[in-house]
């Protein structure tokens, strides 16, 4: 039989066609006026996708230049700084930390779990310059609660700011960034928004705006007041990425589609789509008899699933790719070989999460042999799950006004947003 290669991978994840399309034909001259519209367009739509009033910056960089850029920006050398840190990228926010002279405090949780909040408030001082956090720790499949951390930092009636990596947060939580009162959240163009690794974002509030005068760190490429003056006038500080900038548009575009021509709507739409797919893998993974990695606060960017017990986990990543070309992923570090992970952020579907764990079926029947396990019994528990959440279904079922399905699924996502 042919192979059609698909990822199933945290970033770089699925390209949108259109995107492609997009920056295939996107043959333009940064200093023009063609793009400073399109450049002004993206950055509006951003301001949507995100859900904040606040200023969105591009840069052209990964996601991990927006981090250095919010630890740059807003600390000088010898601040005390307060990290979060339950995985690989939440030690990647202290070593940024040290590496611009901060005195760095970390709350750690065990690879797996999220931290404990009694510990974050017994170690935020009144001396803190900022916390650092993911939403999501992609390497372990947790998501954080964002909320509680800032609800924490009011109720001490502390002046941290709270930056939140959301590189992959963005697109499968549901965030309320001006409510809630964070102060940087950061995103990524190889996530959610369905186009290739090379762009980073964040949404800047007016406090940290405010910070970014007092502050002492070197900057230079990654000054954000720069690209911000810029920006007002539909320009980048350097050369952009301009094809990925096209492609970004074109995603933005599709998600407001899923949302009836609403951003807010599509946004919510996706998230939505994520939950479903992740919680579709969390019951087909429990129904072979697996474990997840992170049972107590589990991610919809991500699913984490421990190997079994004599078994490499790099085992199903490599049977998987060699037998069906699908592309998941292993443990980063000390956690390679104990646990694989499975992608549900962007351009993934019911169909691409039902092949998936069919193709998980044949590994644990015909390769693995697991033992009590049968043809069937993960898909039909990620059936049940999808009959459970699918919102058209749901229209269907409780929908007396007589309009279509679509209609009404577009209001229900249009009043969830």
């Amino acid at each position: 039989m042919i192979r059609k290669t698909r990822l199933f991978t945290p970033g770089p994840t699925p390209l949108l066609p259109a995107a492609q399309f997009a920056m295939a034909a996107a043959d333009i001259h940064h200093r023009t006026a063609e793009f400073r519209a399109l450049y002004q367009r993206v950055l509006d739509q951003l301001k949507l996708f995100v859900g904040t009033k606040n200023d969105v910056l591009l840069l052209s960089s990964s996601g991990t230049g927006a981090m250095e850029a919010a630890v740059s920006n807003l600390t000088s050398p010898g601040d005390r700084v307060l990290v979060l840190s339950a995985g690989k990228f939440g030690e990647r926010w202290t070593a940024l930390g040290k590496a611009f002279g901060c005195e760095v405090d970390v709350v750690s949780a065990p690879y797996g779990h999220t931290f404990s909040l009694e510990e974050v408030r017994k170690a935020l001082k009144i001396e803190t310059r900022a916390i650092f956090m993911q939403a999501t720790e992609t390497s372990t499949g947790v998501r954080h609660c964002v909320p509680a951390i800032a609800d924490l930092i009011k109720s001490a009636n502390s002046n941290a700011l709270l930056v939140v990596d959301a590189i992959t947060g963005l697109g499968t939580t549901h965030f309320d960034m001006d409510g809630w009162g964070v102060d940087v959240l950061i995103g990524g163009s190889q996530k959610a928004v369905m186009i290739p690794p090379g762009l980073a974002y964040l949404a800047v509030s007016d406090k940290a705006w405010e910070a970014m005068e007092i502050s002492l760190n070197p900057r230079y490429y990654f000054d954000l007041r720069k690209e911000r003056k810029n920006a007002h006038k539909g320009e980048s500080a350097y050369t952009p990425a301009v094809a990925l900038i096209a492609g970004l548009g074109a995603a933005l575009d599709y998600i407001a589609q899923q949302g009836g021509g609403d951003l807010a709507a599509g946004r919510a739409a996706l998230v939505e789509n994520a939950e479903t797919c992740a919680e579709m893998t969390r019951a087909a993974i429990a129904a072979m008899g697996l474990k997840l990695y992170a049972p107590d606060a589990p991610a919809a960017a991500v699913t984490a699933v421990l190997s079994p017990e004599g078994i490499d986990s790099g085992v199903f990543v490599k049977e998987l790719k060699s037998r069906f070309a699908a592309v998941i992923t292993n443990g980063q570090g000390e956690m390679k070989g104990k646990i694989f992970r499975i992608a549900h952020l962007g351009f993934f579907d019911y169909m691409d999460t039902i092949s998936l764990i069919g193709a998980l079926e044949h590994i644990a029947v015909s390769v693995l042999k697991l033992p009590g396990f049968q043809f069937g019994q993960a898909l039909t528990a990620a059936q049940k799950v999808f009959a459970q959440r699918d919102p058209q279904a749901a229209a269907k079922r409780e929908c007396q006004c007589g309009r279509e399905v679509s209609h009404c699924a577009r209001k229900t996502a249009a009043v969830t947003a």
